[in-house]
């Protein structure tokens, strides 16, 4: 009989821990630290440290490091899981275990509840790849076996479980960049260390304090808004976004822990997050990135100016020149002394205009 996955995180003090440190399309994106259920499956446990720190060389088998260092996550499916660790085809295929090839399941004691696991095929290839759940999964009980689970950085899972696929391979490549044991004192390494005065951890769950602390949360997000916009106008867009990205995840978890009932109070942060992200999306000519940020920002604020004028020019990108002009005269109206609007506003009409004159003289050539 399977039991209730443990609560306590970790659930003992004795059991070894290990990370990953995770790249998306070669940016780091955060670390997620695992402990293994040494007490429970002592052989399972004692293997997957080693493949995080690769000492064991290469594999007699592959011929390819036994080692999850570069390894893809290969398989994602969202509210469900991801699965990584095929070190040998990196694509959910072939297999080899530091106990020969194949090893068999050691047990079912746990319950598949947010934890990680094997990958539960009839051929047993061991733990050569492993699959991180991120919602209760009662129908994989006694199927696969549960040996560990996130105590930190469950939000970088999330992010993981949330990237865009094909079917269920991801769309770009997503990597343990690291990985390795860590030891009693070590660094958790989920505080960002980019020299910003950014003292929050990357994941809010991994945050000491209470979600339904709404006010709490104000003062985190405003803090990290004031350090992104500080690099936006030094035009460090990068960093920028990241920060701003950072404060839609804590607004996000606070969301979900109060059920929305925090949404009122983090709007005006979340609003101004939203534009910024609309403006560097413009810089970076990403049209239709910048038309989905302002409409995030208009659900909050449907007579919100600037929201209005960059959709607008975002519609210009897309050469959407109607739309365009629809935002531009709502805005008008609602701010007509506004210079930029109408100087864009112009732009747009003479685009049309100069759009139909060359549809105009189309048409009359292939007339003549």
């Amino acid at each position: 009989m399977s039991h209730p996955s443990p609560q306590a995180k970790p659930s003992s003090p004795s059991n070894p821990r290990v990370f990953f440190d995770v790249d998306i399309g070669g940016e780091r994106v955060g670390r997620i630290a695992l402990e293994l259920f040494a007490d429970i499956v002592p052989k399972t446990a004692e293997k997957f440290p080693i493949l995080c720190t690769g000492e064991k060389g290469i594999g007699p088998t592959t011929g390819k490091p036994l080692h999850f260092k570069g390894c893809p996550f290969h398989r994602i499916i969202k509210k469900f899981m991801i699965q990584g660790g095929n070190f040998s085809n990196r694509n959910g295929t072939g297999g080899e275990s530091i106990y020969g090839e194949k090893f068999e399941d050691e047990n079912f004691h746990y319950k598949s509840n947010k934890t990680i696991a094997n990958n539960g095929l009839h051929d047993k290839e061991g733990l050569l790849q492993f699959v991180i759940t991120t919602v209760p999964t009662p129908h994989l009980d006694g199927k696969h076996v549960v040996f560990g689970q996130v105590i930190k950085g469950m939000g970088v899972a999330r992010i993981l479980e949330n990237v865009e696929v094909k079917g269920e391979k991801p769309a770009k490549l997503y990597v343990i960049a690291e990985c390795g044991e860590l030891k009693e004192g070590d660094d958790w390494g989920i505080f960002p260390k980019d020299g910003s005065g950014d003292s929050h951890p990357d994941s809010p769950e991994d945050a000491d304090i209470d979600l339904k602390d709404v006010d709490k949360i104000v003062l985190i997000t405003e803090d990290l808004k004031n350090i992104g916009n500080t690099f936006f106008k030094s035009q460090n867009w990068e960093m920028a976004i990241k920060k701003y990205t950072k404060v839609l995840r804590y607004v996000e978890g606070s969301k979900a822990a109060t059920e929305n009932a925090s949404g009122a109070k983090l709007q005006p942060v979340t609003l101004s997050c939203g534009l910024n992200i609309g403006a560097w999306k413009l810089k970076m000519s990403d049209w239709q990135g910048a038309v989905d940020s302002c409409l995030e920002a208009l659900e909050i604020d449907p007579a919100n100016t600037k929201a209005l004028h960059r959709r607008a020019q975002g519609w210009q990108g897309l050469k959407e020149y109607d739309r365009a002009l629809t935002d531009l005269k709502k805005a008008q109206e609602i701010a007509p002394e506004d210079k930029a609007i109408q100087a864009e506003l112009l732009r747009v009409k003479q685009k049309i205009k100069a759009q139909k004159d060359k549809e105009k003289a189309a048409y009359a050539k292939m007339f003549a």
